[in-house]
């Protein structure tokens, strides 16, 4: 009995519990549709005819800081390379300046310097005449005619191409051919001398070697060419002398050398010049000797000489005498070699 009016107990509870969990979800259920519609995540998507709203542009504007975004730049980059630059004509015009003389300097600046010394004529062959008359640098008429120049920028005139005129001669002009005459002459002059002269040189070789008087004199005989021509020199040692000590009296080895070389000057067409040298050694006596007069007449000897081997005198050019001035040994004045004569062959 007990049992049964328990458990209807228990029924009833659970009765009531279901009723009020009705009751509460119907009050929620009223609360939510009371309550306003919350907006969904994703926006919905626009009408066609709805106005287009543009977003805002969003500038961003960074400033630096005055003094220091100018080293940052390349404009110093210019400036240096600029300054470089300067320095280094500057330096190697220094150098230059340094390196080079008085003459050349003078000559580089008369390049720079225009001539204004220049006379200009303009004839009617410049330009043409009549309303279109005008004159025409290119014609000779147009250039100087009597043109001074000091610098090193010569006026050049340009060939007519109308035929010759007074500035301009024809190739096959007078003058040309005169010119071109004389080239030849002195070119086939020039490569006759050269050949005489290296016959001579042998010649002389040959004759002072095959003479068993003059075989030991070898040596002091020497054979140069110059630009005069080719010069013998007979040059005096220790134990030989043209001439006694401080007289012309020239000694009997020194005339057989001159008999053979004026044997081999007699073949030749060339004029000869001659001139004698002496020692620094003084005259110990007062009466008017010096070296001076002394290396002179021991050249006209030698003229002399030359003359009685056949040599005529309209062969000679000239006679002087030098005495100590131009020695064969300059570290030592007083050397025997310095006492010579040479005998120049003069080129025709």
């Amino acid at each position: 009995m007990a049992q049964a009016e328990a458990v209807a107990d228990v029924t009833t509870d659970a009765q009531d519990e279901a009723r009020a969990a009705i009751a509460a979800a119907q009050a929620a259920a009223e609360t939510s549709a009371e309550a306003p519609q919350a907006k969904p995540l994703i926006p919905e998507e626009a009408a066609p005819d709805a106005p287009v709203t543009v977003a805002p542009t969003i500038i961003i504007k960074k400033v630096m800081g005055d003094g220091h975004g100018g080293a940052h730049g390349g404009a110093w980059k210019i400036a240096l390379a600029d300054m470089m630059t300067a320095m280094m004509a500057f330096f190697l015009l220094m150098w230059l300046l340094g390196a080079s003389n008085e003459d050349q300097r003078k000559s580089v600046a008369d390049y720079f310097q225009p001539s204004s010394q220049s006379n200009l004529t303009i004839g009617k062959l410049a330009g043409s005449d009549g309303m279109l008359g005008g004159s025409s640098i290119i014609d000779p008429d147009g250039l100087p005619f009597a043109a001074k120049q000091t610098n090193m920028l010569n006026i050049v005139t340009p060939r007519s191409q109308g035929g010759p005129t007074e500035n301009d001669p024809s190739p096959k002009g007078a003058d040309s051919k005169e010119s071109g005459q004389v080239d030849e002459e002195s070119l086939k002059k020039a490569q006759t001398d050269k050949a005489n002269f290296e016959k001579l040189e042998k010649d002389i070789k040959e004759s002072l070697e095959n003479n068993p008087n003059l075989k030991s004199l070898k040596d002091q005989v020497q054979v140069v060419r110059d630009k005069d021509g080719l010069r013998i020199e007979i040059i005096d040692k220790a134990d030989f002398a043209m001439f006694g000590l401080g007289t012309t009296s020239m000694t009997g080895r020194a005339q057989g050398l001159l008999i053979e070389v004026g044997k081999l000057l007699k073949t030749l067409p060339n004029k000869v010049a001659l001139r004698g040298h002496t020692d620094s050694i003084a005259f110990a006596n007062t009466n008017d000797r010096n070296n001076w007069s002394l290396s002179a007449e021991r050249a006209e000897e030698t003229r002399k000489n030359l003359e009685r081997q056949g040599l005529k005198s309209d062969r000679f050019a000239r006679i002087e005498g030098v005495a100590d001035t131009a020695p064969y040994n300059p570290n030592d004045p007083k050397d025997p070699r310095n006492r010579r004569i040479s005998i120049t062959v003069l080129n025709q």
